[in-house]
């Protein structure tokens, strides 16, 4: 691109991680980029998760795209002031065969730096009195120092600001999409012509191309969070990770785990009956994020089932040693999901690319995928 020649342009719809990470990288690559966002924020999935860039904890395509985000998130702390740290992950045993999953992790398929951690180590990280009854429930934990914890209340804002402020970048809140079709977007304040679409909006694909939704077999998964009060001091340590999340991410995957599986199943019911994954993440105002429950749907009502808040916060409560804890917010958050991949791509037009993550890990991963598709063009 030179002086006389303009800027190749794309239109984003989707101001959530997916879509701005699009946006980024994008700017970086010289184009010129309008962001499309029905609401005035973003306020769906987002905003309504742990922050947490597990990036050591997943396996596969999702491993290489969150390997490749650390450095992006790092590098929007620097540029956009996003509240972003490298805390590590902390995968917490509190049985033999939870225990057995970090031996084989750290054994087999270890990603760098990790190291397995006594039961006193791991419980001195989450500042548990010694002696204590919490403490002494601990008997490993592995250590995973690579992964990022970012604040999802301020972190997409703060890149949708940087975005508005570059001088190739836009960003159009409160604007409706309505049709999307080769280098233009129909939208509530009149159309917008870009060379190239990308459409990066979750679980609300299905109301701008339906049919690939339905095909994709895109729906809504619904969860249960809470922002509660640190039961004691914890300092800023690392996200926690327990039993449950060994289960859930590609780096736990082996015989060890599946051994785990049937030894919950059996014991612990409740928990797979909300499809728990009992983990937390520090906040820097003392806070804890905590969660979460997972369930499927079409269309996910809107309701909080405190049965299921309830189980998740002794869980959370019990690991950290306390009688109860101080909740000070309840959210219900949402994502896309399918169980036909991960990832959605698809080109239902010349020059319109649909990028829909349909798995959980949109802060892990988000910024790798958009920095692979711009790549691609």
């Amino acid at each position: 691109m030179n002086s006389q020649t303009p800027a190749p342009s794309i239109a984003i719809v989707g101001a959530g991680i997916v879509g701005l990470a699009h946006a980024v990288a994008a700017l970086d690559a010289g184009y010129r980029v309008t962001v499309i966002e029905q609401d005035a924020a973003a306020v769906t999935s987002s905003v309504r998760n742990f922050g947490h860039v597990g990036a050591s904890v997943q396996a596969g395509e999702l491993g290489e795209l969150a390997r490749e985000s650390l450095p992006l998130w790092l590098g929007l702390a620097e540029r956009a002031g996003v509240e972003a740290r490298r805390s590590g992950t902390l995968a917490v045993a509190r049985s033999d065969a939870e225990a057995a999953v970090l031996h084989e992790v750290l054994a087999e398929r270890a990603p760098e730096g990790a190291r397995l951690l006594s039961g006193a180590a791991a419980a001195a990280e989450l500042r548990l009195a010694p002696g204590g009854e919490a403490a002494g429930a601990i008997r490993a934990g592995l250590m995973l120092p690579a992964d990022i914890t970012a604040n999802p209340r301020t972190a997409v804002a703060r890149i949708a600001a940087w975005i508005a402020g570059h001088e190739q970048g836009e960003v159009r809140f409160r604007t409706t999409v309505h049709a999307v079709d080769t280098g233009l977007v129909e939208t509530s304040r009149g159309r917008i012509e870009a060379d190239t679409v990308i459409v990066a909006t979750g679980h609300l694909l299905g109301r701008l191309f339906p049919e690939l939704a339905s095909t994709g077999g895109v729906r809504e998964c619904a969860l249960q969070m809470a922002r509660v009060r640190a039961p004691h001091a914890m300092g800023l340590g690392p996200a926690v990770l327990t039993g449950t999340s060994m289960l859930r991410y590609g780096r736990f995957d082996g015989p060890a785990a599946d051994a785990l599986r049937d030894e919950l199943t059996a014991q612990r019911p409740e928990l797979f009956e909300i499809s728990a994954n009992v983990m937390l993440t520090q906040q820097a105002d003392g806070t804890l994020l905590v969660g979460d429950s997972h369930a499927a749907h079409d269309a996910a009502p809107p309701f909080l089932d405190e049965r299921w808040s309830r189980i998740l916060l002794d869980e959370v409560a019990t690991l950290l040693g306390a009688p109860r804890l101080d909740v000070l917010e309840r959210w219900q958050g949402l994502y896309a999901t399918s169980t036909a991949g991960d990832i959605l791509r698809a080109s239902p037009a010349p020059g319109v690319h649909v990028v829909t993550l349909t798995t959980g890990v949109g802060m892990t991963v988000g910024l790798g995928l958009g920095a692979r598709t711009i790549a691609a063009l």
